[in-house]
C-alpha cells in the first residue's frame, strides 16, 4: 500500500487525513511536535458545528481522536529531514533517526516562524547566510561554518556540514543546547551581537567581545518549518509562504501544502479547506503513481 506523510496535526494536516484514511487507498501517518498556534486560543465561537465556544486544544484533541479512529498512525517527535530520493519519493528523518519512505507528502506545519533578530542575518542572506545544509553545504567545503540554533535540528544541519566543512560551531545564541552534541562538533552559547564581514560572511562578534572566524552560518533555530522544508525539497517560496496551486500542490511532484504555510486568511475554516482539498488531491496523485 502507497504510503502519505503529513507534517503537522493542526486543523489542514488533520482534514486532510480524514480524507486520506477513508479512501482505503494508502497507509497515512501525521508527525507532530506538539506546538500549535491554535493551542493557544482560549476560545472559538466562529467556527462552525459548535453551539458554545470551543477552546483550541479541545478543538485539536478531538481532531486528533478522530483521525486516530480511522486509522491514522501519529509520530508524537520532530521531523529533522524531508529529502527526495532518485525514485521521486520523499525520504523523511524523525527524531531518534528513525527513517521511513513516503510516496507523497504534505505540509501543513502553520505560518514558517521568524528568523532569529541578529544585526547583519537579512543582509548576508545568499552572502554566507543559509538555511539548508543539504542544499549548500557544498559551497563551504574546506571552509569554517556555523549553525545558530539550540535543538536536534541545528545538530542534524551541523552533522550535515561536518562532512565538508573544516569545522563546524552550534551557536545557541543564549539558549540550553537541548540535544546531544557529536565529537566532532563544538558549540558555543554566548549570546550573539552581530553577523559582519566585507561583502560576505566572515565573523560572528558575541556580545562578551569574543568573535569566531567563519565563512557561512546555517539558520536552523527550532524546529524545522515549513518553508524550511519546502525550499529543501525545491518548492517555490514567496516570502514566509509555499506557492501552490487550486489542488493545493506545490511544483514538486507529489508535495503539498495546506493552511496557514501557504498564506491567505489565517483562519480554522480555511486551513480545513485546505486539508480537505490537499487530501482529495493526494489522493488522485497515489492513484496515478
Amino acid at each position: 500500500m502507497k504510503k502519505v506523510l503529513i507534517i503537522g496535526a493542526g486543523p489542514a494536516g488533520i482534514s486532510a487525513s480524514h480524507y486520506l484514511a477513508r479512501s482505503n487507498s494508502c497507509e497515512v501517518t501525521v508527525v507532530t511536535n506538539g506546538q500549535s498556534a491554535l493551542a493557544r486560543a482560549d476560545m472559538i465561537e466562529n467556527y462552525f458545528g459548535f453551539a458554545e465556544p470551543v477552546s483550541g486544544k479541545e478543538l485539536l484533541e478531538n481532531g486528533r481522536k478522530n483521525a486516530e479512529r480511522l486509522g491514522t498512525g501519529f509520530i508524537d517527535g520532530e521531523l529533522i529531514e524531508l529529502q527526495l530520493t532518485a525514485e521521486m519519493k520523499f525520504s523523511a528523518v524523525f527524531t531518534g533517526g528513525k527513517q521511513e519512505i513516503y510516496d507523497a507528502a504534505l505540509i501543513a506545519t502553520g505560518a514558517s516562524r521568524k528568523t532569529p533578530d541578529i544585526p547583519g542575518l537579512k543582509s548576508f542572506e545568499g552572502k554566507g547566510v543559509n538555511y539548508c545544509a543539504v542544499c549548500d553545504a557544498f559551497f563551504y567545503r574546506g571552509k569554517p561554518t556555523a549553525v545558530i540554533g539550540s535543538g536536534e535540528y541545528a545538530v542534524h544541519e551541523a552533522e550535515t556540514l561536518s562532512n565538508t566543512s573544516t569545522s563546524v560551531t552550534i551557536l545557541t545564541n543564549g539558549e540550553k543546547l537541548t540535544a546531544q552534541l557529536p565529537d566532532n562538533i563544538s558549540c558555543i552559547t554566548d549570546k550573539i551581537k552581530e553577523i559582519s564581514g566585507d561583502g560576505r560572511v566572515e565573523r560572528v562578534t558575541f556580545e562578551n567581545g569574543s568573535t569566531l572566524e567563519i565563512s557561512g552560518v546555517f539558520i536552523a533555530v527550532g524546529t524545522a518549518g515549513s518553508t524550511d522544508l519546502a525550499r529543501k525539497l525545491g518548492a517555490v517560496i514567496e516570502g514566509n509562504r509555499i506557492i501552490v496551486d487550486d489542488s493545493m500542490a506545490t511544483n514538486v511532484p507529489g508535495l503539498y501544502a495546506a493552511g496557514d504555510c501557504t498564506g491567505g486568511l489565517l483562519q480554522v475554516s480555511k486551513a480545513v479547506c485546505d486539508g480537505a482539498v490537499a487530501g482529495l488531491s493526494m489522493i488522485k496523485f497515489i492513484k496515478n503513481k
